[in-house]
């Protein structure tokens, strides 16, 4: 099985275990995140269960609505009812919903984009790689486009992905950055864990006018 480094980064986030412990963990437990923690404290390797280890079940339901033509509704949780009040939390809250709004995310997180998706579109971004390098030996051509498209898939990421996404305010930050600054300052973790977008006549198929045909008719030509 394949581990992302992904789901490195967030193992060791939420235990402060080293990258290759880490990886060595979800490895043994199949990529199971839960059975990987279990597996780095019988180690002694978890250090401490982080702020993103913790359950998170109470929060908000955000909205926000534009011109009345498009629309969002998001979930925020956080570990306490009494942080869902604070007014940089809803702040946050509010921010995602415009993001939402205006970006139009697919996905939550990296986690979330299927698999089949991700190995289709890194399949399409190494053979866009590998025939843009036709000035590199044959031999080589693989290794080069796969290091070219490490970086292409992060942007792939940031376009589909709301928490990679720039953050619709602070634009030096990813939404997930963010976020982060959020935990630290209150001390309590928060995730968010879903959202719906609506736009107006989305769906219905609509009737195509040929605008020239249009004036054309009107001028009797």
């Amino acid at each position: 099985m394949e581990i992302k480094a992904a789901q490195v980064k967030e193992l060791r986030d939420m235990t402060g275990a080293g990258m290759m412990d880490a990886k060595k963990a979800l490895i043994e437990a199949d990529g199971d995140m839960d059975k990987a923690v279990d597996i780095l404290r019988e180690k002694g390797a978890a250090k401490s269960l982080k702020k993103g280890s913790r359950v998170a079940a109470e929060g908000l339901i955000g909205s926000y609505v534009h011109q009345g033509r498009i629309g969002a509704m998001v979930e925020v949780n956080s570990e306490t009812d009494f942080v869902a009040k604070n007014p940089d939390f809803q702040e946050f809250v509010k921010h995602v919903c415009m993001q939402v709004a205006s970006m139009n995310p697919k996905y939550v997180s990296r986690n979330d984009v299927p698999e089949e998706e991700v190995a289709h579109e890194r399949e399409v971004l190494i053979q866009q790689a590998m025939n843009e390098s036709t000035n590199v030996p044959e031999d080589k051509r693989q290794f080069v486009a796969e290091k070219k498209v490490a970086g292409r898939m992060d942007k792939y990421y940031e376009e589909i992905c709301l928490m990679d996404m720039k953050h619709i305010m602070e634009t030096d930050k990813t939404v997930e950055q963010v976020r982060q600054e959020l935990v630290a300052k209150i001390g309590e973790n928060i995730v968010v864990r879903r959202f719906v977008r609506f736009e107006v006549g989305e769906g219905i198929e609509k009737k195509q006018e040929n605008f020239a045909e249009e004036v054309a008719k009107q001028m009797n030509l």
